[in-house]
């Protein structure tokens, strides 16, 4: 006879693990400030708030502000940072110790920590969101690693005798090593209106913000040369610099021209420098330059989005290089730009500010005309001189060449190519990337489609079975659903049908691919020889010496777009790869092949990315686009958007646009087809309010966020503000 209250076991099963019961032993609490307030590495909007720990009297010492911890929530240990430490708590109730103590490394200091928070509210998100974007995972290895010769570290170690970095920043200034100061005559900046009291007031530690129109250029000339002058000034000044640079090639690039002004790269041992913060290095690297930063062992941080966030001691100057590429704009919760990032930090730490590019993107010119940030830029007369000679083969321009003006490479654009292959290589920039990324029906024009998922179809080379771009189902016999012919035509070309057609019409002639999906990749440079170069937007190597000549094929293909930024991108991708063109003085030229939209196409021509720039944000001003205004998009399932818009308490002037049924990107059913029904379509709503609601429009976004994580709301809801793409 068993009593009811008991398990019987089956034979042969091992028996069930018994959790051992809680110890009821009392804590011994620290004497002095046993209260921890931790924030929690958990996404529930609700749980974005402090919680309160009890510090246990074996942790006193090593849990400092700024340290990984773990802790007990709920049923679960999880992860937080140690924000601070007080006497008494809040909380009326009995309060948990804090687990244990993961790192006496103090990653988060006081100043990321208010970036972070600031960044958070912002957006609409959560600070454990943003702490995730700021400091990298920890790597145990590295932390344990001693430089040689580290000897500054025991002057700033926690009491515990560990390597825990500043969290006042007040640490020890890195080494500046022996380099030349850099003078406004013979400078990169030369050229600039205003670029020598800019580099003057850095030099004196004073702390400008501008807004910077690049000039193309040649060594010493270029725009790496610029920020390494200006990161030279400011480490002369007693501070330090942050950049930020879209990609590895830009960053090389950034390098080398710190190393030839004098700056050398940080490296175990070493006092000073410059440490590199990009996910290509590796966890392990990009650890160690992390904590050689927080250190205090370096004090300038280059790098891609998360250098934006590096713990730099004194902080003189932040960088956002080509802001208006958008490698910059975060693709993670809560979707920050790395120019706003900054901008931010600016304003908090009083640094001076540098946002640059050869092209002005309208948020940059925003900033220009609020007074924040002064402009910097060539007169037409340097900027004629500086820049190639730039030509538009529209349909007009060519209607005296008949027929010929239709095709892809007009003979215009022949001859030029042509001549400019005698003196170096000529580049090539195509829109799209592959053989035939979108072909049609030959007979009626139809774009063929797959037939399992109504995808577009593409080749992938000559011989190449049709396949679909969306869900990669082969379409080897394909018929259209309109006329019932088998034959296909190309409607878009790529950079590889390109490649393939440049080398019938220039034999004897190398030709290079660079892109992302290309078999070669991305190729960083490429020699001073005579070459057809072919690539993508973004993707263009940098010539010794500078092209020859450069092609802008399928303008028409650029300014199609239905999007807000449809001219300012198409204005980003020609000037970024004009820029990299020898000047009309020494014979470059660039030819834009097509009939594209007439603003963008001015602007390239007469070289006035301000003016492009000026214009667009006055009419986004009397229509009410962003910048002009702030603007959140909420999309999901129809209850859940509709849930969350009903519990907003918008600002004045603001107003809801929506929600209507809106696309998802990638490989699903075109919106199109209503009857599959309108339930489970993904909708979205657009909100806009006035700039100076800006902020109650992101808390009344994040508070309703935060009713649906604690009720458990179905479906799903994201939150966005400031969207790149709001068409």
């Amino acid at each position: 006879m068993t009593d009811h209250g008991e398990q019987l076991t089956l034979h042969g099963l091992p028996a069930a693990r018994r959790r051992p019961p809680r110890s009821s032993a009392p804590i011994e609490v620290a004497t002095a400030r046993p209260v921890a307030r931790v924030c929690i590495d958990l996404p529930p909007a609700h749980l974005d708030r402090t919680f309160e720990y009890v510090v246990p009297a074996a942790l006193d010492d090593a849990a400092r502000p700024g340290t990984r911890v773990k802790v007990r929530f709920g049923r679960q240990d999880v992860d937080g940072y140690l924000l601070e430490r007080v006497d008494e708590a809040e909380h009326d109730g009995e309060l948990a110790p804090l687990r244990r103590l993961v790192s006496p490394e103090r990653v988060l200091t006081p100043e990321v920590h208010r970036l972070a928070r600031a960044v958070a509210d912002r957006y609409a998100g959560t600070l454990g969101d943003v702490l995730r974007l700021a400091i990298p995972p920890r790597h145990a290895r590295v932390e344990a690693e001693r430089a040689v010769g580290a000897g500054a570290e025991s002057t700033h170690a926690g009491a515990s005798g560990g390597t825990a970095g500043p969290v006042d920043g007040t640490g020890p200034r890195g080494g500046v090593p022996a380099m030349p100061a850099p003078t406004p005559s013979g400078s990169a900046w030369t050229a600039i209106r205003g670029g020598a009291a800019f580099l003057q007031r850095l030099t004196a530690g004073q702390a400008p913000r501008a807004v910077w129109s690049a000039l193309p250029g040649g060594p010493g000339q270029a725009w790496p040369d610029a920020v390494a002058q200006a990161v030279t000034a400011t480490v002369l000044s007693g501070r330090g610099a942050v950049v930020v640079v879209p990609d590895a090639r830009d960053l090389d690039r950034l390098a080398a021209a710190l190393e030839a002004a004098g700056l050398p790269a940080w490296g175990p041992g070493r006092e000073g420098g410059y440490a590199r913060l990009v996910a290509d290095d590796g966890p392990a690297q990009r650890y160690r330059s992390f904590l050689a930063v927080l250190r205090g062992h370096a004090r300038v941080v280059i790098g891609t989005r998360a250098a934006a966030w590096a713990p730099v001691h004194d902080l003189g100057l932040v960088v956002c290089w080509d802001d208006g590429d958008d490698l910059h704009a975060e693709p993670r919760a809560p979707y920050p730009h790395v120019r706003d990032v900054l901008v931010i930090r600016a304003e908090q730490t009083g640094c001076a500010a540098l946002v640059g590019g050869h092209a002005r993107s309208t948020e940059a010119q925003a900033l220009v005309a609020s007074g924040w940030a002064r402009p910097l830029q060539a007169d037409r007369a340097t900027v004629r001189a500086r820049a190639p000679r730039v030509r538009a083969l529209t349909s007009v321009e060519l209607a005296r060449e008949g027929a010929a003006a239709a095709a892809r490479l007009p003979g215009a654009a022949w001859r030029a190519a042509r001549d400019a292959l005698a003196d170096g290589p000529v580049l090539v920039q195509v829109p799209r990337a592959g053989y035939l990324p979108v072909v049609a029906c030959a007979r009626c024009r139809t774009v063929a489609r797959c037939g399992t998922c109504h995808g577009p179809l593409a080749l992938g080379a000559a011989d190449g079975v049709p396949h679909c771009t969306w869900c990669g189902a082969l379409a080897a016999v394909w018929r259209c659903d309109e006329c019932g012919a088998g034959a296909l035509r190309s409607v878009r070309v790529g950079s590889d049908r390109t490649a393939e057609e440049l080398g019938r019409a220039f034999p004897g002639v190398p030709v290079r691919v660079s892109g992302a999906s290309s078999a070669t990749g991305v190729v960083a440079r490429v020699p001073g020889r005579p070459a057809l170069v072919v690539a993508t937007p973004g993707a263009e190597p940098v010539a010794e010496g500078g092209y020859a000549a450069a092609l802008l094929l399928d303008a028409a293909v650029s300014t199609a777009r239905v999007s807000l930024r449809t001219g300012e991108e198409a204005v980003h991708r020609w000037l970024t790869a004009a820029a990299l063109v020898r000047s009309a003085d020494a014979g470059g030229v660039v030819l834009l092949v097509g009939d594209a939209a007439p603003a963008p196409t001015q602007a390239l021509v007469r070289w006035d990315p301000v003016g492009f720039a000026e214009r667009e944000l006055a009419e986004r001003v009397e229509l009410g686009l962003p910048p002009a205004v702030r603007v959140a998009a909420v999309s999901g399932t129809r209850d859940a958007v509709a849930a969350v818009l009903a519990r907003l308490e918008l600002p004045p002037g603001a107003d809801v646009l929506g929600p209507v049924v809106a696309p998802e990107p990638g490989p699903r059913a075109p919106v199109a087809q209503a009857s599959l029904g309108t339930l489970d379509q993904p909708v979205r709503a657009i909100i806009r309010a006035p700039l100076r609601g800006g902020d109650a429009l992101a808390a009344t976004l994040a508070a309703s966020a935060a009713v649906r994580s604690a009720r458990r709301e179905g479906g799903t809801v994201r939150i966005q503000l400031d969207p790149e793409e709001m068409l």
